[in-house]
């Protein structure tokens, strides 16, 4: 979702990975679960009111029609036992014909926005693009829930998991951001905070082109075509600065690849299996790798279109379903922009599309170095060329994304 992502680096697993378009709004669920709902539902709406100095005559006319959604309790409720990831056929949704030839249309038609924000983050514009396409196919599938109906339901009525409570403290902290969001947005007018919380978006509360969550577009978004508003879902140019900030914050380095290919072989494949230990967090060096055989030499050399010897990385792992019980697994190994990439959306399925996309798109996986000096009077022709390397910016540990 991320920047479809939260506000913390732990966004929801699957959002913005299916940009389809979703069905119409459920009926409301069992009157047991419903009594509950309003009642955590008033309870929320009073503590809200009085640590957002919110009045309370604004806050109920606001939620007077909420509705508990069971449709978007079954979309985020875990897989079943049985089910197989599938990187083949996740990543042929996204780097397909259809979909590039839409990106390679948005870039042109938004290519001075685009190159002014990688001019500002240091963010490809190809990446920026990569991440809207993957989210909602440029603008064409932003969801049809009401964002205030998929917050209360999952806030207070979240489907049984093991990550439950978690999930439910996560997505009511997402209703009380866009609570402030649009009292802060509407300068408290009741029509246009009613409005705000009706907007659409998708079954986990993501909102606009880059399916943001409340949380991240008040951190995060940033107003790209300087009228003084925030519009993720109509503002092209609010949703490109807004990706590409995200991104920067978390962690982007600038003129830095986002992924290795590993060389797979039998003597180095029992080592790649043992490394990709799951955890997005990158405890490895490129030197150590090298050393290992599982990546070239040239690939810790700057100036061969490497990272420096030192940098952090991992083993990714992306599994398809092979003959029998043996899946087939993809390995690549992640740098410290593919985990910015997690941090929008935690699942390496996910990054790795982006990646790849982007590449469809005409970024060039690989640093930019020697550095030359460049006047600031001229379009980015490729990527932006940083002075220097930014540090790795460390990733809480976590769990393994889900993919």
């Amino acid at each position: 979702m991320g920047g479809c992502a939260t506000p913390t680096p732990t966004p929801i697993a699957q959002e913005g990975s299916a940009p389809t378009k979703l069905e119409k709004i459920s009926e409301p669920i069992d009157s047991q679960s419903e009594k509950s709902y309003q009642e955590q539902l008033q309870a929320f709406i009073l503590e809200v009111s009085k640590s957002q100095v919110i009045p309370i005559e604004s806050l109920e006319p606001g939620f007077r029609d909420s509705k508990n959604l069971s449709q978007v309790k079954k979309l985020v409720a875990p897989p079943p036992l049985t089910f197989q990831k599938n990187w083949q056929v996740y990543r042929s949704r996204f780097v397909e014909p259809i979909r590039i030839k839409a990106g390679m249309a948005f870039i042109q038609q938004n290519r001075l926005a685009l190159e002014a924000a990688e001019q500002e983050s240091g963010v490809p514009y190809q990446v920026i693009a990569a991440i809207i396409g993957v989210e909602t196919i440029y603008g064409r599938h932003m969801g049809n829930f009401r964002v205030k109906d998929v917050l209360t339901s999952l806030a207070f009525d979240y489907p049984e998991a093991p990550n439950r409570l978690a999930r439910q403290t996560l997505f009511r902290d997402q209703l009380k951001d866009l609570v402030t969001l649009c009292w802060r947005t509407t300068n408290r007018k009741q029509e246009g905070f009613n409005r705000c919380l009706n907007q659409s978006s998708s079954y986990a509360g993501a909102i606009g082109l880059p399916q943001f969550m409340p949380g991240s577009i008040l951190q995060f978004a940033k107003d790209g075509d300087g009228d003084g508003l925030i519009d993720l879902r109509k503002s092209n140019r609010d949703a490109i600065f807004s990706v590409a900030n995200f991104l920067k914050v978390h962690g982007w380095q600038a003129g830095m690849p986002i992924y290795f290919p590993t060389i797979n072989q039998e003597q180095t494949l029992s080592k790649i299996m043992e490394l990709a230990d799951g955890q997005p967090i990158a405890k490895l060096t490129v030197k150590q790798l090298i050393e290992l055989g599982i990546l070239e030499p040239k690939q810790g050399d700057l100036f061969q279109g490497g990272v420096e010897a030192d940098s952090k990385a991992l083993i990714v792992d992306l599994p398809s379903p092979g003959k029998g019980e043996v899946p087939e697994i993809e390995y690549v190994v992640g740098l410290a922009n593919f985990l910015s990439i997690v941090n929008y959306n935690r699942s390496y399925f996910y990054a790795q599309s982006v990646a790849e996309f982007a590449e469809a798109l005409g970024y060039s996986n690989k640093s930019i170095f020697p550095v030359q000096e460049q006047s600031t009077s001229k379009p980015v022709k490729e990527q932006q060329k940083p002075k220097k390397e930014k540090k790795v910016k460390k990733v809480k540990k976590s769990e393994k994304p889900a993919d």
